[in-house]
């Protein structure tokens, strides 16, 4: 007996725990493929577990719909999560639409994210990202990783995208913890349950954001902020709930995911020395490296997906009205697709990871993601001599993103030039 059931998918705790999580999906991935999952409490599920299965069902999105449901949470939750995704919700994002809906709103935004433009931004980014790395001077060789230094470094840039001023940052990293976090006690508001806090939690990104907007539509600038506030998606004006639901999912997806890997690919240096001394000795891995974190780290757990239509795979039916679980982080340690899945190698070529999803729901912010991981690291080697934990590592209690929340550090700083007088 394993001790596993595939209930537990829906366990908050399990989540919290790296190791037990793992060992989850290793056996998940081996002994049930297509999993049918009834968990007390939830609507029930499938779960689908092995890399090339989820290629396979997002490349047809035609019976795999994102929307309605888009994410596992409680029935109560669910029901007032029409307080958060959904038309009714008032908040109505990318990752809940499809078909030429769908693509018309990415491409709103899509050539601001394109490469060629991204690397326009190269420059801004690694003076964040060396400003951010500076500070760790200032705590006197020790401090909280995350907390201190990474959560801050990918929201000053993304909200820099979006032309949102530095003195909303903590009111933004505060509301993005509380939306990926509801389910973990230590996140979630005092002394409500996690239903209402979800409500409040809408309430706040619906007041930021409105303000937002009638700023841009009465000012317009040259940040993604006015493409949202001022777009016409197939000519045609977007609602107020899918207009927030598109500052919502770049305001949030485009800092937590972020830092979720740059935490863990510290924590995964640590874990593997030797990694951590190949890369300084060949900065030439630095990309390779960068996405071998994301696949690691793997921020985004799942996403649901809608069945129109009767789908076999694996010889169990999925039927018209199911549901799927798409478990993205059980597909990035899926040894079919990964030599030596379970291992951290810097130097791994060839690494399609699914992190960034795949299909016509993939991350729009990739591309940006992977750049500013790249300017953390490269800034982090050019200035900190050594680092070693402080502390054991504490992981967000959350089935859908999720990552380390605390992470203590101490460390020195390499010496710097003197000025010649």
């Amino acid at each position: 007996m394993s001790g596993f059931a595939v209930n537990q998918i829906a366990d908050p705790t399990l989540y919290g725990d790296p190791q037990r999580l793992q060992q989850f999906y290793d056996w998940l991935r081996r002994e049930h493929p297509v999993a049918w999952a009834d968990p007390e409490g939830f609507r029930p599920f499938w779960v689908v577990s092995r890399h090339a299965d989820i290629r396979e069902l997002e490349r047809q999105p035609e019976i795999f719909n994102a929307g309605p449901r888009m994410t596992l949470l409680p029935i109560p939750v669910e029901q007032a999560n029409v307080a958060i995704f959904g038309v009714e919700s008032g908040v109505f994002p990318l990752t809940a639409m499809d078909g030429a809906h769908h693509q018309a709103m990415r491409a709103l935004t899509q050539d601001f994210f394109l490469p060629k433009n991204i690397r326009k931004l190269e420059s801004a980014i690694a003076k964040h990202a060396t400003a951010f790395v500076a500070r760790m001077a200032q705590d006197e060789g020790s401090c909280d990783l995350a907390t201190d230094i990474a959560f801050w470094y990918p929201l000053r840039v993304a909200m820099a995208i979006l032309g949102i001023d530095e003195q909303d940052e903590a009111r933004m990293l505060r509301l993005t913890h509380e939306l990926f976090g509801a389910s973990d006690p230590a996140v979630r508001r005092p002394g409500l349950s996690e239903a209402e806090h979800i409500v409040a939690v809408k309430q706040d990104y619906i007041a930021f954001f409105d303000a937002i907007t009638r700023d841009r539509q009465a000012n317009p600038r040259e940040d993604v902020a006015t493409l949202i506030a001022t777009g016409m998606p197939g000519g045609a004006e977007m609602s107020a709930e899918e207009r927030l639901g598109y500052y919502v999912i770049v305001a949030t997806a485009g800092h937590d995911t972020t830092a979720a890997s740059i935490v863990g690919g510290m924590q995964a240096l640590l874990d593997n020395p030797e990694q951590m001394a190949l890369l300084k000795a060949h900065p030439e891995l630095m990309k390779t490296f960068v996405n071998e974190a994301i696949r690691w780290t793997a921020p985004v757990k799942h996403f649901m997906r809608n069945v129109t239509q009767d789908y076999t795979l694996h010889g169990q039916t999925l039927r018209a009205g199911d549901h799927v679980l798409l478990s993205f982080g059980a597909a990035t340690r899926d040894p079919e697709a990964f030599g030596d899945a379970d291992c951290f190698r810097i130097d791994r070529a060839l690494n399609n990871h699914l992190a960034f999803g795949h299909g016509p729901h993939t991350c729009l912010g990739q591309y940006l993601a992977k750049l500013e991981i790249e300017a953390f690291f490269t800034a982090f080697f050019a200035q900190i001599a050594t680092i070693a934990p402080a502390g054991p590592p504490i992981y967000t209690e959350g089935s859908f993103v999720s990552g380390i929340r605390s992470m203590p550090v101490r460390y020195s700083r390499l010496p710097q030039p003197v000025a010649c007088a």
